[in-house]
């Protein structure tokens, strides 16, 4: 008559499973990681992607009324620090771009506190179109839209040469 012991039960070790938990946890922490990084580069497509529309807007606008959009040279936003204004009319952050132009002004996809995400500042003749301070993945050596004057900001710049200067 064969006896068993208590060490032959076959099932897994403390110490087994406690290996196996730590592997899951390195791995599942290495595909956040991936995912957060994803989750920046979208946001930035998307706020090019934006800008981009914005710029085809802008001209259409100047093509139809010989000026672009003015906000008398001061910088305009959605945000209380830029003038708390609309995504259409013409107190729109772009005044009177969106319906016509545009079906509506964008909002940034991850607005910070106070960076309000896009801004606009045009004296009728020249304008400067910043995705501000919220630019997550592109860095200043990766970034071919930095402002002119302040190229260590997490800025994309769009504008028209008499801007550069902004």
């Amino acid at each position: 008559m064969a006896r068993h012991s208590q060490t032959d039960s076959g099932g897994f070790t403390l110490i087994e499973l406690l290996v196996v938990i730590a592997i899951i946890g390195i791995l599942s922490a290495v595909v956040l990681a991936s995912l957060s990084t994803a989750r920046d580069k979208s946001r930035d497509a998307h706020r090019l992607e934006a800008a981009h529309q914005l710029q085809l807007a802008l001209e259409t606008y100047r093509t139809s009324n010989a000026t672009y959009p003015s906000t008398s040279g001061t910088w305009w936003a959605t945000c209380a620090t830029f003038g708390s204004h609309t995504s259409t009319g013409a107190s729109g952050w772009i005044p009177n771009l969106a319906p016509t132009y545009i079906s509506v002004l964008p909002d940034d996809p991850k607005p910070q506190a106070n960076g309000c995400g896009y801004l606009y500042n045009s004296n009728g003749t020249d304008y400067m179109l910043l995705v501000y301070g919220t630019v997550e993945s592109y860095t200043q050596a990766t970034n071919k839209w930095l402002r002119p004057l302040y190229q260590t900001e997490k800025d994309f710049a769009f504008y028209t040469e008499g801007a550069s200067g902004w």
